[in-house]
């Protein structure tokens, strides 16, 4: 028991979620940008954007990011490993 709820407090694998007009992002490497139309932000081997209108950061801490808005696309660009 004490080893899944240490997975649990450790968790360091990418993820997002997507609710009505929220998205919420976890465990990501850097934001690139933060914009009211457009996110983009990068993973150890992805690029990742988010379009659509009307976004507002609602949390930030460290590696999580919660933005309300309305969202009309998501892109990923997979990077090439060196």
């Amino acid at each position: 028991m004490l080893d899944r709820m240490n997975h649990y407090i450790n968790d360091l694998e990418f993820r997002f979620t997507i609710f009505e007009n929220k998205i919420h992002i976890m465990n990501f490497t850097r934001i690139i940008s933060l914009e009211e139309n457009r996110i983009t932000f990068q993973t150890k081997n992805q690029k990742y954007t988010i379009k659509g209108s009307l976004f507002v950061l609602k949390k930030i801490l460290e590696k999580e990011l919660l933005i309300e808005g309305i969202i009309s696309t998501i892109e990923v660009q997979n990077e090439k490993s060196n």
